[in-house]
């Protein structure tokens, strides 16, 4: 197999390795370790090493330990893809990762090329497995044609009649919300007053408010991160207008509120059903709290994601990534998240998403 190490090494990649002396198996996590979206980062690390030390503590897989190398993406697509060649380099046998689409679907090909499971447990866009480049590929999320479906048909019930108005990042994962979102808007019959585009990391979107406020919008659907949702909602509310935001997963963080204050509580973001209340996550998000992590967004879906490799790996008595997609493709999982099955093209056939609303200097599921 061909080796892609040409620019591993560039853009000043730092990757993490945790006791290699005694541990046979590589599990690699790639994820934003550093940049805006760390805090999402930090969920994917959180879940999948405490699962991987729970597995280890439970034997291992096939009778071996299992190592931890963690390779910071930033959420930018050519560090991902230099993650990947490292994490490819140290013998990683599964990837938990990464976060952002537009790491996720560039990464894939190097993991796909080398037969390596990857396993995403938060990267939504619909190409990621619609144009999936090999059999090794899969994710325990949801998709953005379901997530904008939800997003949709919010819109129509509460808002077909009133001024909408779609924004987004431009980016994998917020153009492509906005955009699934928009289609099943229209397809109901609805019709947008303003559809557009922002850079993020800028600080003003006075401008992008200006035009809300002068089109007197009642709604706005943001495709993006909530550094810059939290800008635009509390820019919003300093020119008086009271206009609703709706967004996605993204917006999932407290951090949110931080930079909104009280002018965010009412947004709402889809995400899938809170898992931390279920029976069978109870024990796990115990250990969790025990120490002194929340267990929210996507931790327990990193943690699923480690668990069913685990599962197969064991079932197919092997860790090379064919003989191990051919057990994830058949079995039904018994997960943290709930039962799990995978469909033809890697993604979990019992995703789904709810809303959630921020309120009372917090989010909780409607």
């Amino acid at each position: 197999m061909k080796r892609h190490l040409g620019t591993a090494m560039g853009l000043g990649l730092a990757v993490a390795l945790a006791a290699p002396a005694y541990a046979d198996i590589v599990v690699g996590i790639g994820a934003p370790i550093t940049g805006e979206n760390a805090v999402f980062g930090a969920q994917i690390r959180n879940g999948a090493e405490q699962a991987v030390a729970d597995i280890n503590a439970a034997g291992g897989v096939n009778g071996e330990k299992l190592v931890v190398k963690v390779g910071d993406d930033a959420c930018d697509p050519k560090q991902a893809v230099n993650v990947a060649n490292q994490l490819v380099s140290e013998g990683a046998k599964v990837v938990i990762g990464h976060y952002c689409s537009g790491s996720s679907i560039p990464a894939s090909s190097v993991y796909a090329e080398e037969g390596i499971i990857e396993i995403s447990p938060a990267s939504t866009n619909p190409a990621f497995t619609d144009k999936r480049p090999g059999p090794t590929i899969y994710r325990v999320c949801g998709r953005d044609d379901q997530q904008g479906a939800i997003g949709g048909k919010y819109l129509l019930d509460n808002f077909k009649d009133k001024k909408v108005a779609i924004v987004h990042d431009k980016s994998s994962y917020g153009k492509g919300l906005a955009d699934e979102t928009l289609k099943t808007f229209r397809d109901g019959g609805g019709k947008e007053v303003m559809y557009e585009a922002i850079t993020p990391g800028e600080k003003d979107y006075s401008a992008l408010v200006s035009k809300l406020k002068q089109a007197n919008v009642d709604a706005v659907y943001f495709g993006g991160y909530y550094q810059q949702a939290g800008l635009i909602v509390r820019q919003m509310r300093d020119q008086g207008l009271q206009a609703k935001l709706l967004g996605g997963d993204a917006l999932q963080s407290m951090e949110f509120l931080g930079i909104t204050g009280k002018g965010g509580e009412g947004t709402m973001f889809t995400f899938p059903p809170d898992q931390t209340k279920s029976p069978a996550a109870a024990e796990i998000v115990q250990k969790f709290k025990d120490k002194k992590i929340s267990p929210e967004g996507f931790t327990l879906y990193s943690y699923a994601a480690m668990q069913i490799w685990a599962a197969a790996a064991n079932a197919a008595k092997s860790t090379e990534g064919e003989a191990v997609a051919a057990e994830m493709n058949k079995q039904n999982f018994k997960t943290v998240i709930g039962d799990l099955k995978f469909d033809d093209k890697g993604d979990p056939t019992i995703a789904g998403f709810v809303f959630y609303e921020f309120k009372d200097g917090g989010y909780s599921q409607m």
